[in-house]
């Protein structure tokens, strides 16, 4: 990888990074991981922000005596060090040629909670959703609400002095922090926290290093104290430098000068948190206004009404939002017509009445304005909450923009006077059009903090520059506003450098001056804040001069996003693949907690290869496959991840070159040509089926096949599915195609049949997905791609394209049963083999549920259902079927059987994944990730619940992890349809 060019970024004893000698002393020494490999560098060289900075390694501390081990060992070998959380800085705080410490694998306790006095005591890799969810039960949580809550650290936010969207309530981090113990660099462990004025009055209880630190601050802020006053922005949101004007003589707390100090005067070992109670009652109004500046001009007005939160959405969120599945139906029902901009306006408190009240004025409010009938009220709960996930997701919705022009991170969270708000957007939208830009617009305009990202190419040298000059012009009236020029994501390396124009000289040696009183050697992540390197250095950007992807003939179209290299780069980092929350995406990630496995993870890698910076043949190699190994492609991150990070695909991109490279196993053999030879295997199926039966032949089995001896494999049906010469069924309600995929055909006919029988009762006209003469039942294509046999996949969906051709060009529907192989006609198939074809059968392919759901809709399925009785439906819906958010209809078809009462859960994969369940490396982590959700629910449902999974893996985890049987919604059907 290429080298920075800022020396404030290198190590000082000039260690490369990966140095075998450090690195084996760190593994004798430190319990947790020690990762030194370049692939695993790679990974920690970005993070959120445009730089990238190769770190010399990693250690992943498994305790706090961990951490103390590799800061002693770095700070002998003369290493920098640079802790770290979640990785999703918008500065480049996370980033460094130092030695990273990653606390967010083991570091993540609640190490104490005091539910009387509201403090809780966490360790520093604590994610902040899950601290929110220890401390539900007590009615408390911790008010900071980032929006990346569900992934970010709370030693990252204390780091960062993050605010969050209800900051006009409950302040910063600053103000919500009481404590931390600290480790220095020089192996000093403090306890930071209130210190009286009379340091003689508590005694001898200070230790001679904190002792020393305390007068040292009060020295020098006596003598800067007029500085100061003079100097440090006036407003909530003042994020950048060191706290210092938080120092007084008469008392103070000294934990409050290390929270947004990004890691550079000492490691946090815990962090003692001021707890609030949980409003009861909220309420949301939505204002529409027809220009931005109206709504800039309009926040003052708003915020004087008393609300806990004010944020704003621009159109262009708007628009790109409505672009992305899961929000696009959220969208359409809190946006009314085509407004410019939005205010998320929330009032909450102890009382219902009184914050609908505020709705009401907020409403008369915007009348007098002159925007009558422009407020969405929502008062439910769950409106309010799908509105805010929109707003949370509004960075990663902003970066969904494709091709090399990205809203960039560097003048985000200037803040001004609210009185001064819309002025300053104005001019600044007008700085943005002298350089041939635009800006995006969103967040905070309650405290006058506006995260702006102008859209750049920072692969050009020409929008490098023009970077420099917005920033320069930008900051120059932040200060005539007397502003902040950081209001929320710290300095980093992009704002470190402007500290002299903001502060003076005065106060930017001062903050030297904390600096090497907490940290003499510059031990921690040198370079932020004090003797910074330039924020536009391109030796330190994520694209450097130079930068390229390596030419390669894909056999997936990637045209949208022109090219594979620029699909890896809609990854920005900002890492929702970490999220905490019941979401499908990422299982793998949940389940190890490593970043090798992590959405993120594995696109920077694919980056890196691409663009040649992991060294030749990177893009093929055992490295590469062991990073995507444990991607069970279960595309949560094609619908979950804002940018659209398809994982799911690129895997299977980057198998079909493997394979070709490094040949195919017997393995991949009998996965990838199972529709192919499975019409002879069924023949012998009571011979194949004795393998989970005479003890032995498994344990051969998993030897010569690698099929895990501890997972029975599908058994081979005696009457297999076998399509009539005559298609059933009247015709008078329509025709279908019944696609029949290979493991219903030949492992659960009774799913096909039942499927049949409820179409043709239904009055349909059953036509089965065979070619001319049967030879051959049709295939999708899915097992070769998993095996990596594209070519093979593509020859498979030539044929189905072909034989299908007449009842596609006639509209008829193609149904299908399994969601991984119906859904494959919707996704790989358009991607393999693009054109017209393609897209037209993809248009025409449904899931049973699906159709079904549809024709009920418009009042087209007239078919009798008789009840099951009154009992519940526990469904788990195929993460496929998530993806292509189809599990609406799933639960909307079983809804016609009467008295049925139908339950969906969220979880993440079921783990089996296709054949990745059955392979004896992967089974363990199969149920580790069926254990995250689906297996416990499951096997907790009442005896007489009937269990329903759409997806034959689903369905076989179920059995084998739970216990339990499961069946597919068509034989729910089958049971419940009346006979015509």
């Amino acid at each position: 990888m290429t080298a920075p060019s800022s020396s404030t970024t290198a190590s000082s004893s000039g260690i490369a990074p990966g140095d075998p000698g450090l690195a084996a002393r760190l593994k004798r020494h430190v319990e947790g991981e020690v990762l030194f490999e370049a692939f695993d560098r790679g990974r920690y060289s970005t993070d959120a922000s445009i730089y990238q900075i190769e770190p010399i390694g990693v250690v992943i501390p498994k305790s706090i005596a961990d951490v103390a081990v590799a800061v002693a060992i770095a700070g002998e070998s003369g290493v920098s060090v640079l802790p770290r959380g979640g990785g999703t800085s918008q500065c480049g705080q996370t980033v460094g040629r130092s030695l990273v410490i990653d606390c967010s694998k083991h570091l993540d306790r609640v190490l104490a909670l005091d539910v009387e006095r509201r403090r809780a005591v966490v360790e520093p890799g604590l994610v902040l959703e899950r601290l929110n969810r220890v401390l539900k039960p007590h009615k408390l949580f911790f008010p900071v609400d980032v929006s990346t809550s569900d992934r970010a650290t709370i030693g990252g936010m204390t780091a960062n002095n993050s605010c969050g969207s209800r900051s006009i309530r409950y302040g910063n981090m600053v103000h919500n922090v009481r404590g931390i113990d600290a480790l220095l660099a020089d192996g000093t462990r403090i306890e930071l926290g209130e210190v009286p004025g009379n340091l003689a009055s508590s005694g001898n209880g200070y230790a001679p290093r904190y002792l020393d630190l305390v007068q040292r601050m009060r020295a020098m802020h006596r003598r800067e104290a007029a500085e100061i006053a003079m100097r440090f922005p006036k407003l909530l949101r003042r994020v950048g430098g060191y706290n210092i004007d938080m120092i007084d003589d008469a008392g103070h707390n000294m934990a409050k000068l290390l929270v947004g100090s990004e890691g550079t005067l000492a490691f946090f070992n815990s962090i003692e948190l001021e707890l609030q109670a949980v409003p009861p009652h909220r309420t949301l109004g939505v204002c529409h206004f027809p220009t931005f500046y109206q709504a800039m001009d309009a926040t003052r007005h708003i915020v004087a009404l008393g609300p806990s939160a004010v944020e704003l959405v621009d159109r262009t969120m708007i628009d790109l939002s409505r672009d992305i599945a899961m929000y696009r139906p959220i969208v359409d029902r809190f946006v009314q017509g085509r407004p410019e901009a939005l205010l998320l306006v929330e009032f909450s408190g102890t009382e219902a009445d009184a914050q609908h009240a505020k709705l009401r004025e907020l409403v008369e409010l915007m009348g007098d304005l002159g925007f009558p009938d422009a407020v969405v009220e929502a008062t439910d709960p769950g409106f309010q909450a799908a509105v805010w996930e929109v707003r949370k997701a509004g960075l990663n919705i902003m970066m969904s923009m494709k091709g090399d022009g990205k809203p960039i991170s560097f003048i985000e969270d200037c803040a001004v006077a609210l009185e001064d708000l819309a002025e300053y957007t104005d001019r600044l939208t007008q700085v943005f059009r002298k350089h041939g830009t635009y800006g995006t617009w969103y967040a905070h305009a309650s405290v006058g903090c506006l995260h702006v990202r102008p859209v750049l190419n920072l692969k050009l040298d020409v929008d490098v520059k023009k970077m420099r000059a917005i920033a320069e012009e930008a900051f120059a009236m932040v200060r005539e506003y007397k502003g902040s020029h950081s209001g929320e994501h710290g300095d980093g390396l992009v704002r470190s450098e402007f500290h002299e124009p903001m502060f003076g000289s005065r106060i930017v040696r001062a903050f030297e001056e904390v600096k090497d009183a907490f940290d003499p050697d510059g031990l921690f992540n040198p370079g932020k804040i004090v003797r910074p390197s330039r924020m536009d250095d391109r030796g330190l950007f994520r694209f450097k001069p130079g930068h390229a992807v390596e030419p390669l003939q894909t056999v997936f179209d990637w045209s949208e996003w022109g090219g594979l290299g620029g699909a890896v780069e809609m990854c920005n980092n900002n890492g929702q693949c970490r999220k905490s929350d019941p979401g499908v995406m990422c299982p793998s990630y949940r389940a190890t907690a490593e970043e090798k496995h992590l959405t993120r993870g594995r696109a920077n890698t694919l980056r890196l290869a691409l663009s040649g910076q992991l060294g030749p043949g990177a893009f093929t190699s055992d490295a590469l496959k062991d990073t995507l190994d444990l991607c069970v492609g279960c595309k949560g991150c094609k619908r979950e991840c804002p940018t659209g990070v398809d994982m799911a695909r690129m895997k299977l991109e980057f198998l079909h070159h493997y394979k070709e490279r490094h040949g195919l196993s017997l393995r991949d053999r009998l996965i990838g040509y199972l529709p192919r030879y499975a019409a002879v295997a069924s023949r012998l199926g009571p011979l194949l089926n004795l393998r989970d039966r005479i003890p032995g032949l498994a344990g051969l089995g998993e030897w010569l096949t690698g099929f895990s001896r501890q997972r029975p494999l599908p058994r081979w049906h005696a009457h297999p599915y076998r399509a009539r010469d005559e298609p059933p069924g009247t015709g008078e309600a329509g025709a279908v195609v019944l696609f029949v995929d290979t493991f219903n055909r030949w492992f659960e006919p009774d799913n096909a049949r039942a499927a049949e029988r409820v179409l043709t009762r239904a009055g349909y006209r059953v036509h089965a997905a065979a070619a001319p003469g049967k030879a051959q039942p049709l295939c999708c294509g899915r097992s070769f791609l998993a095996a990596g046999m594209a070519e093979e996949a593509k020859r498979a969906q030539r044929r189905l394209l072909a034989s299908l051709r007449p009842f596609v060009e006639q509209g008829v529907p193609i149904v299908g049963l399994e969601p991984s192989c119906l859904l494959t006609l919707r996704d790989e198939l358009p991607g393999l083999l693009p054109g017209a074809e393609a897209k037209a059968l993809a248009s025409r392919a449904v899931l049973l549920e699906e159709f079904i759901a549809g024709e009920a809709a418009a009042g087209r399925w007239r078919l009798p259902m008789q009840s099951l009785g009154a009992r519940q439906a526990l469904v788990h819906g195929h993460c496929h079927q998530k993806a292509w958010g189809t599990v609406g209809a799933l639960e909307a078809t079983l809804r016609l059987v009467p008295g049925l009462t139908v339950k969906t859960f969220d979880a993440t994969c079921c783990g089996m994944a296709g054949a990745f369940g059955y392979e004896a490396e992967h089974y363990a982590l199969s149920l580790k990730i069926g254990e995250l959700g689906v297996l416990p629910t499951m096997r907790a449902a009442a005896a007489d619940t009937l269990l329903i999974a759409g997806g034959t893996s689903c369905r076989h985890q179920i059995r084998d992890g739970a216990g339990r049987e499961a069946l597919h919604p068509a034989r729910i059907l089958e049971m419940a349809s009346a006979q015509p």
